[in-house]
């Protein structure tokens, strides 16, 4: 399942656009990140196109993300010999939860905890409780495992573009006003940011594990 060398690569952030690493590379661990994938649809990408085409009069470095999903974890740390158990306790936790609806279609403005990045993002505003309750029952996962919990009060939200540096300053203001302009007045904008969570994945090193919702 795994190969036969837990040795990372050498860490360099020329490599992956001047991101910094939250926490150094070490041998045997395996970053680990518990979230809901979302799967983007022709007419998400061209909205996507034209808030970043926007975003970028006010940031010209902002760069789209090339995946999207919306986190119920942090990124934390896991020995490889925890990987397999604690995927185990995560499918155990969530195996009654039901798919559900939700809407994200409220831009906002984010930064990492270290300011290192900023991004863009559209926020769930409904269905928080469902992400709420999810959250809950993988913040046990992670107590069981010694590991950091998620954030108090959490936004949920798409991740759509991002960059280096602390940019709230440039983007809080006029542009986000006029970037939430766009998504409001987008053809059927309203259908468009409606989605269902049906499953929920970890990610763990270059490991991929997906629990279906029911």
């Amino acid at each position: 399942m795994f190969p036969s060398t837990e040795e990372g690569p050498v860490d360099d952030s020329a490599k992956h656009g001047g991101r910094v690493r939250t926490f150094p590379h070490e041998r045997g661990n395996w970053a680990t990140h518990v979230y809901i994938p979302y799967e983007a649809r022709e007419e998400f990408l061209d909205l996507l196109d034209a808030l970043l085409c926007h975003a970028q009069t006010y940031v010209p470095r902002l760069v789209r993300m090339e995946a999207f999903h919306l986190s119920l974890s942090q990124s934390v740390v896991l020995r490889h010999h925890w990987i397999l158990p604690f995927v185990q306790a995560l499918k155990d936790r969530v195996a009654s939860f039901h798919r559900f609806c939700f809407t994200t279609d409220q831009v906002k403005i984010y930064t990492n905890q270290e300011k290192t990045r900023t991004f863009v993002g559209l926020e769930v505003t409904s269905g928080h409780a469902h992400f709420l309750d999810l959250v809950a029952e993988v913040d046990r996962v992670m107590e069981e495992f010694d590991l950091s919990t998620f954030y108090q009060d959490p936004s949920f939200h798409i991740s759509l573009a991002w960059c280096v540096g602390d940019a709230r300053l440039q983007m809080e203001g006029p542009c986000l006003q006029e970037l939430q302009g766009i998504v409001d007045e987008f053809e059927d904008s309203e259908m468009l940011l409606r989605a269902y969570a049906e499953q929920i994945r970890c990610k763990s090193g270059n490991k991929f594990f997906s629990m279906p919702l029911k």
